[in-house]
């Protein structure tokens, strides 16, 4: 099951705060990082690059935010403006007028300011998300390369929807955060001194009046985040549940109508669903509430101001507009708080994903290739394996002093039963693993010695869990030799017994294979997969259960093609059936990482021993003969 990487949970903390008040609400605190500082430290070193572009961003930003900062004050102006005028004509002052020039002058003041600050918002985020793009596209290219650095080890002990989780979902989460966050964070710290400080121009009286409803929005806040926090975790909990039981019955449909099923699968979805009900209305009611306690706290302060500004206003200590301009400012007083307040729930969640991208990046590497002088020609096919043992874990051998020698053009067939080391022999041939003793050689070379591209392109490989990608059939055919034209992998397919099934379906070689490949069979994918390693054309073929998903008649079919495609190459199976192992040269019976056998079909059941023994009880059931 892929993993989902959840994002900390946002009542109406994420909105922007409606019309006068404290300093809004917050988002819910998501998971923290281990190492914050480290983290960032690392996180901003892919900002180096454009040190002139973000010192770009950072002055537009505030040019931007200045000039609308300015922009109330101006107002402010207007009002006084048009107020005397009003008052004097009402007193019968000689010559009272409306000043209109001025009025008119600071109109096109304003105007002048809009479209400045509009126009460096534009350039400020042009550049940005040009900035962020960069930095991701080279953060992505970094990931990818090192997911091909990686061993298969770290792909064995990670579910793939751990990996994609890291690769996708996480760098998208960073890739928001630098295209968003970081301009916002720029602009919420110069609003919110810009704001301060226009207030305190105004009047420090109403300002200190206004901080005052500070710490009774600071304690609003922690009342109803502390009680809604539980509840957003529930339902976090029970949304992970419900999603994860989902894909289950979606995935194993067949399975449970197989079973009769459907009523439990039904009644343990409602079962969560009712867990997420529950959860879920306490968090959102709880969240929700937060906005009128914040409005009510912000409306005690706009009485204050209004009533402290009226008496200032009569007193002849500030003009009208000043008191305008100040419940403009007021307004905008909170939403640099709100904003900060998030960015910084955010850039956690944030720093929490960079951590698990860097985990794969710090990730232990195959050991690099050794420089070797050898010549990049097709192999004979001499396999020898010398006093080889591994283990998955130190602790745990599975192959103690195992020693095989294979000669070109054999075919070594490969048996025993599960656990038994069989597809681990294959993994150390290739170099999927590093051996902990003994060594490896093919033509006297100890694999080692050669690049590991050098070595693999010796191998071809069909694997009992088939993999065909989104395209066409011959494209997917393709895959196994670079520039291949048509007749080579019609000629493939061909020897695969693929070639008929092909023809029969309505756009033949040009039919697309959707994700799953699943408007074919699954013996129609194993043979495509058997027609790209024919095409691939190696010195070495490895069959690790290749016709395991097809049936009788058809695998016939493909013994015999493989009967002279393999005349030449030393060829490596591991089967199920022994029908596909009595011809081959020599048997390996492995047991608990160990040779306990070698030898012909004849040979082995002449000893009488543990492949004797297998091969009769399996006989003697009348059955075609199984090896696990």
């Amino acid at each position: 099951m892929k993993e989902n990487q959840q994002r900390p949970p946002q009542g109406p903390g994420g909105q922007r705060p409606m019309g006068f008040g404290g300093p809004g609400m917050l988002t819910m605190p998501g998971q923290k990082a281990k190492d914050f500082k480290g983290t960032l430290r690392r996180l901003l070193g892919y900002l180096k690059p454009y040190r002139f572009q973000l010192f770009i961003v950072f002055l537009t930003a505030a040019l931007s935010t200045i000039f609308g900062i300015l922009s109330p004050k101006l107002l402010g102006n207007a009002t006084t403006t048009i107020f005397e005028g009003f008052m004097g004509k009402v007193k019968g002052v000689p010559g009272a007028t409306f000043d209109f020039s001025a009025i008119w002058q600071i109109i096109v003041t304003l105007i002048g300011l809009y479209l400045f600050s509009s126009l460096f918002a534009y350039i400020q985020q042009y550049v940005m998300a040009s900035v962020a793009q960069k930095t991701v596209y080279a953060l992505r290219k970094e990931v990818n390369e090192k997911l091909a650095r990686l061993p298969l080890k770290y792909f064995d002990e990670r579910t793939h929807g751990e990996i994609m989780s890291r690769v996708v979902n996480d760098v998208d989460t960073i890739s928001g955060t630098l295209q968003q966050s970081l301009t916002q964070t720029i602009t919420s710290i110069i609003t919110l001194v810009g704001v301060v400080v226009m207030m305190l121009t105004i009047s420090p009286l109403m300002t200190v009046i206004l901080m005052l409803t500070l710490p009774l929005s600071v304690v609003v806040i922690k009342l109803v985040a502390s009680r809604s926090m539980p509840h957003f975790k529930g339902q976090q909990q029970a949304l992970g549940e419900l999603n994860g039981h989902v894909e289950e019955m979606y995935t194993g449909h067949k399975i449970v109508k197989a079973f009769g099923r459907e009523k439990s699968a039904i009644e343990k979805f409602d079962a969560i669903n009712e867990k997420l009900y529950q959860s879920g209305w306490k968090a959102q009611f709880l969240a929700g509430i937060m906005m009128p306690l914040m409005m009510f706290v912000g409306n005690i302060g706009f009485v204050l101001v209004c009533v402290v500004g009226g008496v200032l206003v009569t007193r002849g200590s500030i003009t009208i507009g000043d008191v305008q301009a100040f419940i403009q400012y007021a307004q905008q007083f909170s939403q640099p708080i709100t904003q900060t307040a998030n960015i910084a729930n955010i850039i956690q969640s944030t720093l929490v994903a960079a951590e698990r991208v860097f985990e794969v990046l710090d990730a232990e590497e195959e050991s690099a290739d050794e420089r070797s002088e050898a010549v990049a020609v097709r192999s004979q096919g001499h396999v020898q394996f010398e006093h080889v043992s591994f283990g998955y874990k130190e602790a745990e051998p599975l192959i103690t002093d195992m020693n095989i020698d294979v000669q070109p053009g054999m075919t070594v067939a490969i048996v025993g039963p599960t656990g038994a080391g069989k597809t681990t022999l294959v993994n150390l041939l290739m170099r999927f693993y590093e051996l902990d003793g003994g060594r490896i050689t093919i033509d006297g070379h100890d694999i080692r010695d050669l690049p590991r591209g050098e070595l693999r392109s010796q191998f071809g490989m069909v694997l009992q869990d088939t993999w065909l990608f989104n395209g066409t059939i011959k494209e997917n055919i393709a895959y196994g030799r670079a520039g291949a034209s048509d007749a080579e992998i019609i000629e493939a397919a061909k020897a695969a017994h693929a070639d008929h099934f092909v023809r029969t379906l309505p756009e033949g070689y040009e039919t697309m294979l959707n994700e799953e490949a699943s408007n074919i069979s699954q013996g129609q994918k194993q043979l495509l997969t058997i027609a790209r390693a024919f095409l691939a054309d190696p010195a070495i073929l490895i069959l690790d259960e290749a016709t395991s998903s097809v049936d009788t008649r058809t695998e016939l079919l493909i013994q015999k093609a493989m009967a002279g495609l393999m005349e030449g190459r030393t060829s490596f199976v591991i089967a199920h059936r022994l029908s596909t192992i009595r011809d081959a040269d020599m048997i390996l019976v492995m047991n608990k990482g160990t040779v306990i056998e070698q030898g012909n079909h004849a040979e082995l059941l002449a000893q009488g021993g543990f492949y004797a023994d297998l091969y009769n009880s399996q006989f003697s059931q009348d059955s075609e003969p199984q090896v696990s």
